[in-house]
């Protein structure tokens, strides 16, 4: 059997797979499932359904061509098995869901006159969250701590879908929605994802609320209920950072809302540094798009700080819920992380001393010979993600590289009815429930929490959660990767369009980003633009050693040997080296855009 299109094993960071071709077919008449003919042409991007021997196929429809980066990443997704759609009964099905939700709310509060808003991605089409805030004066406890309410607003997919329900069967098949670059695989219909349980802006919307009293960092009182919104404001992180910024006013009546929910995640972020929290700064690509499909460029879209206001508020909601469920006992499905194995955070010191970044210092080994416990692990990575990131922030190199190997120590998270906390969070209950549009977890945990506040729920099954569990963990970790391969796929075009405007000389300024024994992958992109503005590194490739020539007089060949840590290159006849983190500069050899992959070779 030929391997696919494009190949799902694939981690550049641990091999590197052969190029491969996909099998020759003979195709049959060019009719689609319907019968009706489907023109293809030669060099389209064609879906084709084979014969039962193999051997041959027919064409079922034409996707595209070869040269848009929107047609392959669309093959891409069909490739990996994504529906692309849903089955018009379910769409029928997530249209009457919305209509009757809005005709017949149920016992709700209202929350209408609260003033209201969301922040996403400017790009976004659904929204899960909005959030409330307002100052109660100080908390009362002889510290002068300012209180602050604090209203989490998540839509309410459980009342929009019914547990068994064909809508609910196909949601916990997909069980997460897959966001590639310039389209998404939606969990729901669009009818719900991006319609009635979206939190729009100036609409009425059925959200479930949590209300969290907040005294400093301190969870003082925490109220779970159905509740009826209205958002005054449909926020994006960009436009927030301007108005933290001061470059930007606030509009009432959210501005004063905003100003306290600020206040608020500041108090959280102090408090999780303080106790240990992993830190682990990361920058993800936008991808931009004309109306033909073709990448017109990357944007980066980097943590700030407006990310970082959501981002806590949300883990405060996800620990008051998951903290409820645990202490009641109601079934759901928790989001776990288990400590780092010590052996890793042995290794993990070991990779950042050669590369002369700061590391705690480890505990001596124990009377039975151990050099640290799980917990001593938890709390020495939690260390060095911090020493990492100042590392970073000091010199202006090494994140990618650095952040790697902080992840590389880590367990996965995963999703288990049995309540083991969140090493990464510090975290002693968490779940998952802020995104139930897209994520399937969510909606188990707010049929729990509902559950358990006499929301008009039924407790989730406990038999069915550890199936559910890892079937949900699995699907997540499917997503990722089709979205990593997706993003590879969009960046080689935005590459090729590049080097077409640019030829193929143009020399990048890169970073290294990962060794292997073969060569080094690179974290590469244009040294400045015309204003002198650092580009930054939007694209990735790998520099075979075997291209690279000694520093030296005659320039002759080296031989080049990974150290145990896998942190640096050494040339054995030199003394040359390659680090992570090294800046290196470069010039792209090949660009194979169709599986995502660039080659490179040593500027001159």
């Amino acid at each position: 059997m030929a391997e696919p299109l494009f190949p799902q094993d694939r981690d550049s960071r641990d091999s590197q797979q052969p190029r491969v071709r996909g099998a020759r077919l003979t195709l049959g008449p060019a009719r689609g499932a319907g019968g009706g003919r489907v023109h293809a042409a030669a060099g389209d991007v064609v879906l084709v359904q084979s014969d039962a021997r193999g051997r041959g196929a027919r064409v079922l429809r034409v996707l595209g061509r070869p040269d848009v980066a929107r047609d392959v990443i669309e093959a891409l997704m069909l490739d990996r098995g994504l529906s692309r759609g849903f089955d018009p009964a379910l769409e029928s099905e997530a249209r009457a869901a919305g209509e009757r939700v809005e005709r017949a709310p149920g016992e709700r509060r209202d929350l209408r006159e609260l003033p209201t808003f969301t922040i996403d991605p400017a790009s976004a089409r659904d929204f899960d969250d909005a959030i409330s805030a307002e100052p109660i004066g100080g908390a009362g406890d002889g510290t002068g701590a300012v209180g602050i309410r604090i209203w989490v607003h998540i839509a309410d997919v459980a009342a929009h879908v019914p547990e068994g329900s064909p809508l609910d069967r196909e949601a916990r098949t997909r069980s997460t929605s897959v966001y590639a670059p310039g389209a998404v695989e939606p969990m729901l219909p669009h009818a719900l994802s991006s319609g009635a349980c979206s939190l729009m802006p100036g609409v009425d919307r059925a959200a479930v609320t949590v209300e969290m009293e907040l005294h400093g960092a301190v969870l003082a009182r925490a109220a779970f209920y159905r509740s009826v919104i209205r958002s005054d404001a449909r926020l994006d992180y960009e436009q927030v950072d301007r108005i933290f910024a001061g470059a930007q006013s606030a509009a009432e009546p959210w501005g004063a809302s905003l100003r306290a929910a600020r206040d608020a995640a500041a108090a959280l972020e102090r408090e999780r540094e303080r106790s240990g929290a992993l830190v682990v700064d990361s920058e993800e690509p936008e991808f931009e798009f004309d109306e033909h499909g073709n990448v017109l460029g990357i944007l980066g879209r980097v943590h700030t700080e407006s990310h970082r206001l959501i981002e806590h508020l949300m883990i405060a909601a996800n620990e008051a819920v998951a903290g409820l469920l645990d202490k009641r006992g109601v079934p759901c499905l928790y989001r776990v992380h288990e400590r780092p194995d010590p052996e890793r955070v042995q290794r993990l010191a070991d990779q950042l001393a050669t590369l002369d970044v700061p590391t705690p210092p480890l505990p001596a080994k124990s009377p039975k010979g151990e050099h640290m416990s799980s917990t001593q692990a938890a709390d020495l990575l939690g260390e060095m993600s911090r020493r990492v990131d100042e590392h970073v922030r000091r010199t202006g190199h090494g994140r990618q590289a650095l952040s790697s190997l902080v992840l590389r120590s880590l367990k996965q998270a995963y999703y288990s009815p049995k309540n083991i906390g969140h090493a990464g969070l510090h975290s002693t209950a968490y779940c998952h429930f802020t995104s139930p549009i897209r994520r399937y977890p969510d909606i188990v945990c707010h049929r729990a929490l509902l559950s358990a506040v006499g929301g008009g729920e039924a407790a989730p099954r406990a038999g069915e959660l550890v199936e559910l569990g890892a079937w949900t963990s699995e699907r997540e970790r499917d997503a990722m990767i089709i979205e990593r391969d997706a993003d590879d796929v969009a960046r080689c075009f935005a590459l090729e369009r590049l080097l077409h405007e640019r030829g193929y000389q143009q020399a990048f300024a890169g970073e290294i980003a990962g060794l292997i024994s073969a060569g080094a992958f690179v974290a590469f992109g244009l040294a400045g633009d015309e204003e002198g503005q650092d580009a930054g590194p939007q694209f990735e490739g790998m520099l075979p050693v075997r291209l690279l020539r000694a520093p030296d007089r005659d320039g002759g060949r080296e031989w080049w040997e990974l150290n145990e840590q896998g942190t640096i290159l050494h040339g054995e006849r030199t003394g040359a080296t390659l680090r992570l983190g090294d800046d290196i500069d470069v010039r792209v050899a090949r660009v194979d855009s169709i599986r995502g992959r660039v080659d490179l070779e040593p500027a001159p």
